[in-house]
């Protein structure tokens, strides 16, 4: 065998030699692994090691197979999308120990079928895009153009599973109606024997010069990936309007600036980096330019310290590295955790309010990278005289109302789409189209923010926003983002009192949510047809509405009343008496005197074989806490429906 290896850090990038289908599955080997996929808009995944947490990085005939066959099938579309032009593709993994294998396959496939691959080996997912998008820029022809990315990653599931996205050279993944065609694609004559063949065949033909070229090429990929990356996060921080956006020098007074008040602040951070892809990563580089002192934990690539999913125990680790680093440096307010592929992270901060470190639920961190982007954009409004615009914020339908408060104090209308990163940024651009400035997004549910002009999550971006409206300070004539929020939302704050991320958190407007990562959340069905479990559970929650509506008449004094929501892609559509729920989420709205105050939301996971449920409900006049047997309440009532549903269905 004769392996390439990296020539800094060692690691291996892979066997020019190799031959991943030189043993074919039998058809019924390859229909029972393709049956287990997951297939969605969000991506394609499935396990492709031995069980859920297997480190080993061998996959089976089968798994190599499917995988090639996702290569062949992204590449007739790439072809048929081009046309004449030869399309230029990056190829990335992040750190799951099946990936280089996995790459191996696709790459051969992608050359065979008439695509020049660039193999980066481990990026994270924000990187890739990046690097797309920057070189999608340039002009056909150019050496340096990308038309488009294939990403391996399974995101924050168990290291034993793997799965890929795919997208174009706009930075995002691809929009929902491509990507299920491209499903479409991908079952018609899967797993007949002369396609195994068929497959096989081609990834054969592939031979050592063309995939030593490719391995070869790998260290310089990564160096432009990071670059760009780098310089891509640098635009979005700075924030300057489009027709200034290439103004180098103009983006660097605005860094500069940012990065005095970082410094004055004192701020640092801890990066639980539970050896995802973001660990050969920019975040060091360019956390520590803006001016924080950042420390980063599990660092080693493929060295998973915890689950690989930013939730709950996850967090413990960064969490404690908060509290320890807080104790002998009072400037250690921050930490975030990443999931496997980089594109989201969960904030821990210190709570000075509580006297000890704590994690940040899911949606309040979606909710402060809002409230900051928005008080932040409002201030540069402010200063430089501007007349206000057309602003939006778009999320998924499992996102908290207190994201609809935090929008009307600055004047943006809130639009929700079907959970799923490609719906959301697909809504993000059209609205754009319709001459709104998006510049906050997101799946509020699972802490995903995205920030244009991003098209993906990622979480130094979402540091990035907290830096501003802890660092930012205001003025007699100007208040600073946090003074605007305050004056917005009816309250008032001394420009001379020393702001924390405690009390912005205490500022945000009092709801209580439950975790989607929690097991109460995640229940396991027996109906295969969501749909008609759904449209069962309108009909359930029509007889229980009196009960409640008892429950939550003890908070909210008022006319209640309830609606049907669908979310199905990008839109949400108000169902009827006699409406089926179809596809998508399923949202149960309730108003008291015509205004939002809760809801129940309901949705059969795209990427998990699991169903879904939650409870969004605002403390009424009353602390926080005493919102929480409320939430418990109606989600224990919201399962019991699903379950009887389940029995119907």
């Amino acid at each position: 065998m004769s392996l390439i290896t990296h020539p800094v850090s060692g690691a291996i990038i892979g066997n020019p030699y190799a031959k991943p289908l030189a043993k074919r599955p039998e058809p019924a080997q390859a229909r029972r692994f393709f049956d287990s996929l997951i297939l969605s808009a969000s991506g394609w995944r499935g396990i492709f090691g031995a069980d859920d947490e297997d480190l080993g990085n061998e996959i089976s005939p089968s798994a190599a197979y499917v995988a090639a066959r996702m290569a062949g099938i992204f590449a007739d579309y790439l072809k048929k999308t081009l046309g004449e032009r030869k399309p230029v593709l990056a190829l990335g993994i992040d750190t799951r120990p099946t990936g280089p294998v996995i790459a191996d396959v696709m790459a051969r496939s992608f050359l065979a079928g008439g695509i020049d691959v660039r193999y980066a080996s481990v990026v994270a997912a924000p990187e890739i895009m990046a690097w797309t998008k920057k070189a999608g820029l340039l002009a056909p022809g150019d050496s340096g153009r990308i038309d488009a990315f294939c990403y391996i990653s399974a995101s924050h599931n168990p290291p034993g599973h793997n799965g890929v996205k795919f997208g174009l050279c706009d930075g995002g993944v691809l929009p929902p109606e491509t990507a299920n065609d491209l499903i479409r694609n991908l079952k018609t004559g899967a797993c007949e024997p002369e396609d195994i063949k068929s497959v096989a065949d081609m990834v054969a033909s592939v031979k050592y010069p063309s995939m030593g070229a490719v391995f070869a090429a790998t260290p310089a990929n990564k160096r432009k990936a990071f670059s760009s990356y780098l310089l891509f996060t640098r635009e979005i921080c700075a924030n300057l309007p489009a027709e200034a956006s290439e103004d180098i020098g103009r983006e660097e007074l605005v860094l500069d600036s940012l990065g005095e008040s970082i410094r004055n602040r004192g701020i640092g951070i801890i990066a639980d980096m539970n050896g995802s892809a973001r660990c050969r990563s920019i975040d060091e580089i360019f956390l520590g330019g803006l001016g924080a002192d950042i420390e980063l934990i599990n660092s080693i690539p493929g060295k998973f310290a915890h689950r690989i999913v930013p939730e709950g125990s996850s967090l413990d680790q960064c969490r404690q590295s908060v509290q320890t680093a807080h104790e002998h440096d009072s400037r250690y307010c921050l930490g975030y955790v990443p999931d496997c592929d980089g594109d989201r992270g969960n904030i821990v901060i210190w709570d000075d309010l509580a006297g000890c470190a704590r994690a940040l639920e899911a949606q309040e961190t979606f909710a402060l990278a809002v409230l900051s982007e928005l008080a932040c954009a409002e201030h540069q409004r402010l200063k430089t005289g501007l007349p206000p615009g057309k602003l939006a914020v778009v999320c998924n339908d499992a996102t908290s109302l207190r994201i609809d408060s935090i929008a009307a104090s600055f004047g943006a209308i809130l639009v929700r789409a079907e959970t799923g990163e490609a719906n959301v940024v697909a809504l993000a651009r059209s609205l754009r189209g319709d001459g709104y400035t998006v510049r906050i997004l997101g799946e509020g549910s699972n802490g995903g923010v995205i920030t244009h002009p991003a098209s993906v999550r990622d979480p130094v971006n979402t540091i990035c926003s907290l830096l501003k409206i802890l660092a930012i300070k205001g003025s007699e004539a100007l208040p600073s983002p946090f003074g605007l929020w305050l004056a917005k939302s009816g309250r008032s704050w001394l420009e001379s009192d020393e702001i924390s991320i405690a009390h912005i958190v205490a500022s945000l407007p009092p709801y209580c949510t439950t975790s989607v990562f929690e097991d109460r959340a995640a229940l396991r069905v027996e109906s295969a047809d969501h749909i008609k479990l759904k449209t069962a559970c309108i009909a359930l929650f029509a007889q229980r509405w009196l009960v409640i509506k008892s429950l939550l008449a003890v908070n909210f004094r008022g006319n209640l009343s309830y609606r049907v929501i669908a979310s199905r892609g990008t839109q949400e559509i108000e169902l009827h008496q006699g409406d089926g729920a179809g596809p998508g989420g399923l949202k149960f709205l309730i108003l008291k005197d015509n205004k939002p105050v809760a809801f129940l939301w309901m949705r059969g996971s795209g990427t998990e074989p699991v169903f879904r449920i939650m409870a969004d409900v605002r403390s009424a006049n009353t602390p926080l806490e005493a919102a929480l047997p409320l939430e418990a309440a109606l989600l224990s009532q919201l399962a019991e429906i699903v379950k009887i549903a389940d029995s119907l269905a």
